[in-house]
């Protein structure tokens, strides 16, 4: 699977076969949640956040690999990230694009 975030693949000529997405709601675990809120007050880099965040994206583009799978892709492209904060220390990830397949 192609996985692009333009709206072409270089030689390749293909048929849209439709949008495709994939999300994900994320949280990370009180007691981590706690340790980082301390980090706020000396600040400097949430890497437990940022750990969950990279996991999240993943998962979303997993998600969606599988949906451009099932619709008999062979490449996605025009891939967009999406997130917002659903509640404190939890965040929504979507990833989505346009499935495609080779002619």
């Amino acid at each position: 699977m192609i996985l692009v975030n333009t709206d072409y693949i270089t030689g390749k000529e293909f048929e849209m076969l439709g949008l495709v997405c994939g999300s994900t709601i994320q949280t990370k675990n009180i007691g981590r949640d706690i340790t980082q809120s301390f980090k706020t007050l000396v600040g400097g880099e949430l890497k437990s956040y940022n750990d969950m965040m990279n996991k999240a994206r993943a998962l979303a583009t997993k998600r969606m690999v599988e949906e451009a799978e099932a619709k008999g892709a062979d490449a996605v492209i025009n891939i967009r990230y999406s997130s917002s904060a659903i509640m404190q220390g939890a965040a929504e990830v979507v990833a989505y694009g346009t499935a495609v397949k080779f002619i």
